[in-house]
């Protein structure tokens, strides 16, 4: 068996992104999975909390502290809870690992929009600064360069790369209006009245409307990427799915925008990326990425009115791979310098 260049660990591993991570490192050819941190399952193997790795007998969760947990390791992967994490990545910071982190608490450079979304006070603010948000398809120079990187959320990832286009072409300018079903998986592993089966399965229903936590870093990156004035209204709704995610989005652009400009701000855009697709003859759908790390975006053209035309974006992921651990592991790859589709490039199922 050839040896592997680097070596990771896991903190937070029990939950259904920490179990995604494992089965990508599992496979990955570079880098090797050295151990599993958990406060849930101590002593037990992997499979307690993740059925698809039955008979991977060689790891077991851990009750580690940041420290021990990344011992003689070259990169964290936190899969930890927003709100959690704030509180140990201090200590992990001066052990001098690099470190990709999923939760939400490091994607903000706006203290105060992150107190007022997340609803609790950032124990850190000063390390902020010190983390690249991770989205390849914008920032994958400083992911390359980073010791730290935050991770997007699964809406923000999806209706990002759906606006990407406008925003670096300087035509995403004032208010837009989402509207983005995601599967119950986006929830978490522990059960809630949101995610209970019998009230989701045959159900359509918004939730934390216009006031998403996503909102605010939605803002921020499309203001990094060259939108003006950018604010958004977001609708997320829960649907009856296990994972998945499909974004609409409106915008209005000057009239005298043509077709052409457009499929060439797309190509401009995505033409090196890795994992976004463009699909022919249809619109993105959520089957058609579901459990793969890719994700399709789209647009159709309205018609001109007052000197505007309206714009409807599209776009659909994974919301526990492109959406979350697989776009982790992506960045993880960029930081260690290897080809960034590593244990990521495999297609899903159909249907």
């Amino acid at each position: 068996m050839t040896k592997k260049r680097f070596k990771a660990a896991i903190i937070g591993g029990s939950g259904y992104g920490g179990g995604e991570m494992i089965r990508r490192l599992l496979m990955h050819p570079e880098v090797e999975m050295v151990r599993v941190a958990s406060i849930d399952f101590v002593g037990q193997t992997l499979d307690a909390a993740h059925p698809n790795l039955s008979g991977v007998d060689r790891y077991r969760f851990e009750d580690l502290s940041p420290t021990e947990a990344v011992k003689d390791v070259d990169i964290a992967l936190l899969g930890l809870p927003h709100k959690v994490t704030a509180h140990k990545v201090p200590e992990l910071l001066k052990t001098g690992v690099k470190i990709v982190d999923m939760s939400g608490d490091f994607r903000l450079q706006d203290v105060s929009a992150y107190e007022k979304f997340y609803q609790a006070t950032h124990p850190c603010p000063e390390h902020l600064d010190k983390f690249v948000y991770g989205l390849p398809e914008l920032n994958r120079e400083k992911i390359a360069k980073a010791q730290y990187v935050a991770s997007p959320g699964c809406f923000a990832t999806t209706i990002e790369l759906g606006l990407l286009p406008f925003a670096q072409n300087g035509w995403l300018k004032g208010a837009v209006e989402t509207v983005a079903m995601t599967g119950s998986s986006g929830s978490g592993v522990k059960p809630s009245a949101g995610t209970h089966h019998p009230v989701r399965a045959l159900n359509l229903k918004t939730y934390k409307t216009l006031k998403h936590q996503h909102t605010p870093e939605i803002e921020e990156t499309m203001a990094a990427a060259g939108a003006e004035d950018f604010k958004l209204q977001f609708v997320p709704i829960s649907a009856p799915l296990s994972r998945g995610i499909l974004a609409t989005t409106f915008l209005h652009v000057d009239e005298n925008i043509r077709i052409d400009e457009i499929e060439a701000a797309y190509q401009s855009t995505f033409g090196n990326a890795k994992f976004v697709r463009k699909p022919e003859g249809r619109l993105p759908e959520v089957a058609a990425v579901s459990g793969t790390n890719y994700v399709e975006v789209g647009y159709t053209y309205g018609s001109a009115k007052d000197g505007k035309r309206v714009i409807t974006c599209f776009s659909a992921l994974d919301n526990l791979i492109k959406g979350g651990a697989g776009q982790a592991i992506q960045s993880m790859n960029i930081v260690l310098g290897l080809d960034e589709t590593l244990s990521l490039s495999d297609y899903g199922s159909w249907p």
